[in-house]
C-alpha cells in the first residue's frame, strides 16, 4: 500500500509539471494574437503601432475576420477614433491660405482747417456765401451776355458787398408750373396748356419740372412731381379741368414755392437754379396765408417767380378806400415777380401767349450766378436788403440788373422752422372759407 501511494505521488507532480509547461507554450506562441469571443477586430488593432503608409494585416487567429464577406480579408473595416481625426480646417487651411478681412467703408476725408482757424470758423465762412441769379437787360427788355464781374457792384443794406465769383455757365433748372384751374380760366385753359407746353419742351438734360394744379386751399394738388420725362409732363397738362371753388393763389404760391426750394437741397454738387411759373388770373379769395407770411417766406428762398396773369376779366371798379379786384391782383402779381428777381406778364389776348413762354425760357437760361461774402456777420435773423447794380454799357446803353430784393440773415444756434407743405387742417379751412372776400 505504501508503495502504490509513493507512485501516484510520484506521476502526479510529473503530470502537474507537464500542464504547467502547455500553458507557457499557449501564451508564448499564441500571445498578442489571442482574442476572446466578444472583443472586436478594433481592439485587435489598437494594441499594435500605427502606421500611415500601408494597412496592418488582417488578424488570422479570430473567427470574426470570417464573419465579413463583402469586403477583402486583407483590408477588413477599421471605425476611426475620433481623437485622432484632423479638424476640417486643418485639412482646407494649406490650399487656401487665411480668410481675407473683410471690407470696409473708406469715409469721405475731412480737409484739415488751417492751424490759425478753427474747424467752426472755416465751416462758418463757406456756409455764409450768398449766391444770386441775376438778370441784366437793357430798355427794351432784352437780355446782355457780355457783362465782367468787376462792372457788377451788390449792395446789403447800402453797404458794398465783395464779390467772390461770377459764372454764366448754363446749369440744370428746376422749376414747377402752378396752373390756376378755376372757373375764371375756363375759357384760357387750352392756350394755358398749349403755352405750358411750349415751356416744358424748351427743357434740356438735366432739368425737371412739377405740375401743380391748384383752386382752394384744399385743392391744390400735384398732378406730376419733379420729373425729367417730359411724356409725363405733357400726359399731366393734358389731364388738367376746370372746377369751380374760391382761389387761394397765396396758398398755392406759398407751398409750391417751398417745395421747389426744398427739391435736392443740400446736395453736394447742388447748382440748380430754382424757378415758379404760376398761371392765374391773381385774384386771391380764401388762402390760409396772409400776404405777409408769403414774402416773408420767400424771402428765405432763392426761387425766382415768374407769373402769367389774366387780369382783363377781373372787375376794376374801386371803392373809396377799397382797391378794386383788379388793382389788387395786379399789385399781388408784380410783387410776386420784383421781390423774387422774377418777372410778371400780362397777355392782353391768348395770341402773346406762345411768345411769353419764349421770354420766359429765355429769361432762365441767360442769367449770371453771382456769390458774394457778406461783410454783415451778425447771425440774427433779420432781414437785409440787397441791390445789384451794374455799370452803363458802351455808348452809355442802358443796363439793368434784376436780382431778388433781400435775405434772411441766419440765426445763431437755431434753424428757421419750416412748416411743412401739407393741406390745411380742415377747420382752419372751414373758418377761412366764411371771411368775406
Amino acid at each position: 500500500m505504501n508503495a502504490l501511494k509513493c507512485r501516484l505521488k510520484s506521476s502526479g507532480g510529473r503530470g502537474f509539471f507537464l500542464l504547467a509547461m502547455l500553458a507557457v507554450a499557449v501564451v508564448f506562441f499564441v500571445g498578442p494574437n489571442f482574442a476572446p469571443v466578444g472583443h472586436t477586430a478594433t481592439q485587435t488593432q489598437e494594441s499594435r503601432p500605427r502606421r500611415s503608409e500601408q494597412a496592418s494585416p488582417a488578424p488570422t487567429a479570430t473567427p470574426l475576420a470570417t464573419t465579413t464577406t463583402q469586403t477583402p480579408l486583407s483590408r477588413p473595416t477599421v471605425t476611426p477614433t475620433p481623437t485622432t481625426q484632423a479638424p476640417p480646417v486643418d485639412r482646407i487651411a494649406p490650399h487656401l491660405g487665411e480668410p481675407p478681412p473683410p471690407p470696409k467703408l473708406k469715409p469721405k476725408p475731412t480737409p484739415t482747417p488751417p492751424e490759425e482757424f478753427g474747424e467752426g470758423e472755416i465751416v462758418r465762412v463757406n456756409t455764409e456765401l450768398v449766391t444770386l441769379n441775376v438778370r441784366v437787360i437793357d430798355r427794351n427788355n432784352r437780355p446782355i451776355g457780355n457783362v465782367r464781374q468787376d462792372e457788377f457792384h451788390v449792395f446789403e443794406d447800402s453797404v458794398p458787398q465783395p464779390i467772390e465769383s461770377l459764372s454764366r455757365e448754363e446749369v440744370p433748372i428746376s422749376y414747377g408750373l402752378a396752373v390756376d384751374t378755376s372757373g375764371s380760366l375756363r375759357t384760357q385753359l387750352q392756350s394755358v396748356i398749349d403755352a405750358a407746353k411750349d415751356i416744358i419742351n424748351s427743357n434740356k438734360p438735366g432739368d425737371e419740372t412739377f405740375l401743380v394744379r391748384f383752386i382752394s386751399s384744399d385743392k391744390i394738388e400735384t398732378v406730376q412731381d419733379f420729373t425729367a420725362s417730359k411724356d409725363l409732363l405733357m400726359d399731366g397738362l393734358e389731364s388738367l379741368y376746370i372746377e369751380g371753388g374760391q382761389t387761394a393763389i397765396i396758398d398755392a404760391v406759398y407751398l409750391t414755392a417751398e417745395h421747389v426750394a426744398e427739391y435736392k437741397k443740400g446736395d453736394d454738387n447742388d447748382r440748380r437754379r430754382r424757378a415758379l411759373i404760376v398761371i392765374t388770373d391773381g385774384e386771391d379769395r380764401v388762402s390760409f396765408y396772409k400776404q405777409e407770411q408769403l414774402f416773408a417766406r420767400l424771402r428765405e428762398e432763392d426761387v425766382q417767380i415768374y407769373v402769367i396773369g389774366f387780369v382783363n376779366e377781373l372787375d376794376k371798379e374801386s371803392g373809396f378806400i377799397r382797391k378794386s379786384p383788379h388793382d389788387k391782383a395786379v399789385n399781388l402779381i408784380n410783387k410776386l415777380a420784383t421781390e423774387t428777381g422774377g418777372r410778371a406778364f400780362f397777355p392782353q389776348s391768348l395770341s402773346e401767349l406762345p411768345q411769353i413762354a419764349n421770354a420766359i425760357v429765355r429769361d432762365l437760361r441767360t442769367q449770371y450766378v453771382l456769390a458774394y461774402n457778406p461783410t454783415n456777420k451778425a447771425r440774427d435773423g433779420s432781414y437785409r436788403a440787397i441791390k445789384v447794380a451794374v455799370d452803363q454799357g458802351p455808348g452809355e446803353n442802358k443796363r439793368i440788373a434784376l436780382t431778388r430784393n433781400g435775405r434772411i440773415a441766419p440765426r445763431e444756434g437755431t434753424s428757421t422752422p419750416k412748416p411743412p407743405p401739407t393741406r390745411l387742417p380742415a377747420a382752419k379751412r372751414a373758418a377761412n372759407t366764411n371771411k368775406t372776400p
